[in-house]
């Protein structure tokens, strides 16, 4: 390892209290205590994906946490959206469809409503993660005061250089740099730009890496070794990885999704929005080509898709059904391996220096 790349591993990993260079991505429902506990105490750090999360359940899950490791973690959060624009014809259109892959969908289904952000604010910082982390926006100045004033630090999620030269304007600790490559949802600060904001993590990152002064993590499309030391050439203070622990024994993902990472080919993913109405990238299953056809009905606006897929998504699941089922994958998803998390990091560790 040049001296440049372990004296900015180093910085990182001294600042943020961990051995090494490797966190867990922050995926909502796909993260549990043991999984999150394994990469912590394995030297990286252990995240919860908080979007969807009480309160009470973010504290629930710190403290789940600092019983099983003593290593630090990340809770991560949304940045709100502006209130959807309801259109009663097309969730009409939308209801129909989705009956063809589960059951029957009220027409109350569309109106589900974000977590109320404050309250998750509030509890997070009750709870003091190492880092607490955003994803599709910034904190305010003042939400930002009391992180500081709390000891945590904040790493937020871009998409594009203007989103991180923001967060780090608004006091970021870190930024997350996310590679069109990257499983689950886009960062993108506007949810009407995701679409045209795709760049690929080894153009986003050098460019990043060049402009910030705080660290920048690298996120989308490593899968193992090889992939770290890429990222850490170009600039990477760190790596953050998902789709790589999705099918490691303290992974509570469906079985059927498991199976199915190895599998899965990079051009076997796709960037959808029929699953919550934000742009998010999934395995590419019978019901994604199905709903993105171009006779199928245009998703519905977060959280509106999210409401009324809901009950297709919790049946898929209980079937152990992919076909329909919210399977979430990065495009390095074949690299994703069975076996202890901890095994998975060390290896990927001892590759990657010895690569470097």
């Amino acid at each position: 390892m040049t001296p440049d790349i372990r004296r900015r591993v180093d910085r990182f990993c001294q600042r943020f209290g961990i051995e090494l260079p490797i966190l867990l991505a922050p995926m909502a429902g796909a993260c549990p205590v043991a999984l999150s506990a394994a990469v912590a105490s394995a030297g990286g750090m252990g995240a919860m994906g908080a979007v969807l999360s009480t309160p009470a359940q973010i504290g629930h899950w710190m403290d789940d946490f600092r019983r099983q490791s003593h290593g630090p973690a990340q809770v991560n959060v949304w940045v709100p959206d502006p209130p959807p624009v309801r259109d009663a014809a097309a969730e009409a259109a939308t209801r129909a469809f989705l009956q063809r892959w589960g059951p029957a969908v009220p027409a109350s289904a569309g109106d589900a409503a974000p977590a109320d952000f404050d309250a998750q604010f509030d509890a997070l910082v009750a709870a003091r993660p190492a880092v607490a982390s955003t994803i599709m926006g910034v904190f305010s100045a003042a939400q930002v005061s009391r992180l500081k004033a709390a000891g945590i630090a904040w790493f937020a999620c871009a998409t594009t250089l203007d989103e991180a030269l923001q967060a780090q304007a608004a006091g970021a600790d870190a930024v997350v740099a996310q590679g069109m490559e990257a499983g689950g949802h886009r960062g993108a600060f506007v949810d009407a730009r995701a679409e045209a904001q795709t760049s690929g993590l080894f153009a986003l990152l050098p460019r990043l890496a060049d402009r910030l002064e705080v660290p920048v993590v690298a996120a989308g499309g490593i899968g193992d070794g090889r992939g770290v030391a890429a990222a850490l050439l170009l600039g990477a203070s760190a790596v953050q990885l998902g789709t790589a622990f999705l099918a490691t024994d303290e992974s509570t993902i469906a079985e059927a999704w498991k199976q199915a990472l190895p599998a899965a080919e990079p051009e076997h993913t796709r960037a959808t929005r029929v699953f919550s109405g934000r742009l998010g990238r999934a395995l590419d299953t019978a019901y994604v080509c199905a709903a993105e056809a171009a006779d199928a009905p245009r998703p519905q606006p977060y959280p509106v898709q999210r409401g009324l897929t809901a009950g297709m998504r919790r049946q898929a699941q209980a079937d152990d059904r992919l076909e329909a089922m919210q399977a979430w994958a990065g495009q390095s998803a074949w690299m994703a391996r069975r076996g202890p998390a901890a095994g998975v990091v060390r290896a990927m560790w001892q590759q990657a220096q010895a690569l470097l």
